[in-house]
């Protein structure tokens, strides 16, 4: 098969996706005016998740590039993936594993996310100067997070800080503070093990 064929293909299939998703959008749309954009999203996001297989990757793909800030049209989403912040945006070519968890973040072109990677909207994400009043009580302070393109996210892995492209997140690693592009970072914090080679093996 041409890559025109595959690529129509592709087209007649988020056609078909977006037909389906239709009343799902509008539902949607409803939402968002008596309980906000976010919680909607939190919500639909959980509905979609739960699609399996190729339909699933196409059905999440049409939905998340219509309330997304951006979501490009290459963009795989596996199952069991929740999104918590209409801010996310994913640039062409990202991955992104099964069950992960995504907050306030822009991910670029070609980057990977392992399975069960959590990316939440920063460090803080919640204010908790007063021991007066319940950390719950304080208020939310998001932060953007960026993940360079080229990124490698392993497994289970925790992203608060930015990470800069080209660069491998070992598994289980929980990324407190930036780390800079093209070297390979893992652990608790995450740190600096080396720069990029030819030959680095899985995170």
């Amino acid at each position: 098969m041409t890559g025109g064929s595959r690529e129509g293909l592709k087209n007649v299939a988020r056609g078909l996706a977006f037909l389906a998703l239709l009343p799902f959008l509008a539902s949607y749309r409803f939402k968002c005016v008596f309980i906000g954009v976010n919680r909607a999203l939190e919500g639909s996001s959980q509905v979609l998740s739960l699609v399996p297989g190729l339909p699933g990757r196409y059905m999440r793909q049409v939905f998340f590039s219509r309330v997304l800030a951006h979501c490009s049209r290459s963009v795989v989403i596996e199952f069991g993936t929740l999104f918590s912040q209409s801010g996310a945006r994913l640039d062409d070519g990202v991955y992104i594993g099964p069950r992960c968890h995504l907050g306030l973040v822009h991910i670029g072109a070609d980057a990977m996310l392992g399975p069960c990677v959590q990316v939440p909207s920063g460090a803080h994400t919640h204010e908790h100067s007063s021991m007066d009043v319940s950390i719950q009580s304080q208020g939310l302070a998001r932060q953007l997070v960026h993940i360079g393109e080229g990124c490698w996210i392993g497994g289970n892995a925790v992203i608060m800080a930015d990470v800069g492209a080209n660069t491998i997140i070992g598994a289980g690693a929980v990324v407190t503070r930036p780390i800079p592009p093209n070297v390979v970072a893992a652990g608790i914090p995450a740190r600096v093990i080396k720069e990029r080679s030819t030959g680095d093996v899985t995170p």
